[in-house]
């Protein structure tokens, strides 16, 4: 097990685990993995960030990392 942070923007605050931004994860977790794990339906999530860089689904996890998850924004 790992543990990581994560930062949820939006209208994805509400699937935070419970207790806190931290969560453990198995080892080898991707970014896709994690979304499945929070229970984020599919198609919610544009944007990825670990520990401030772009990331794509297939992107494992290390220890420590931090994740940002935004979902699809509209404005105009």
């Amino acid at each position: 097990m790992i543990e990581i942070n994560i930062d949820l923007f939006t209208t994805l605050t509400r699937y935070y685990p419970k207790g806190s931004g931290s969560l453990k994860v198995e080892k080898g977790t991707t970014a896709g993995g994690l979304i499945h794990k929070l229970g984020i339906p599919d198609g919610s999530v544009s944007l990825i960030f670990i520990n401030g860089k772009r990331a794509l689904p297939d992107q494992a996890l290390v220890g420590n990392d931090k994740v940002g998850l935004f979902p699809l924004v509209a404005g105009g």
